[in-house]
């Protein structure tokens, strides 16, 4: 029997904690190609890391990085000019993408949370991104959904 697909976009509710805006803890390795001198950053969220490697500027991943809510995170990365955003952006956003849902759930607690999903397909419900989410008319790619299925499978072999 198959299970009913969980369905997931703000952080709130049953499944809140599967949104990039779910506020936790996220320590990540930065690429090299950010020419950063650290070698980590810690983000308030996995937004708050996605977007921070999305921008060319190191003041704008700062002002990023640091703001206090994981939506005024994503209103920051959405709001780049494309001559803000990382050259290859598009190439690069999967693997980077990979790298902060490994590490927001490298947390005991979130990894148990996702494994508790069983086999459920994973769905992020946004209207608005047909790559990451649905999108609009429901058919989206559901990239988000797919990478956090993929790495529940990883973890549960683990």
């Amino acid at each position: 029997m198959a299970s009913e697909p969980i369905q997931f976009y703000r952080a709130a509710g049953e499944y809140g904690f599967l949104s990039n805006l779910y506020p936790c803890a996220v320590k990540v390795d930065i690429p090299a190609w950010t020419k950063e001198e650290f070698t980590f950053i810690l983000a308030a969220s996995a937004e708050h890391a996605y977007q921070w490697a999305k921008a060319r500027d190191p003041r704008m991943r700062a002002d990023i990085l640091t703001t206090s809510l994981p939506r005024s995170a994503a209103i920051l990365g959405h709001g780049l000019f494309p001559f803000d955003v990382v050259p290859g952006w598009s190439e690069k956003k999967v693997d980077w993408m990979n790298q902060v849902l490994r590490a927001k759930f490298s947390d005991a607690r979130l990894k148990a949370k996702l494994l508790d999903t069983g086999d459920a397909p994973l769905v992020e419900a946004s209207k608005t991104d047909a790559f990451w989410g649905i999108g609009k008319k429901g058919d989206g790619k559901n990239m988000l959904g797919a990478m956090l299925k993929d790495l529940r499978a990883e973890l549960r072999r683990a």
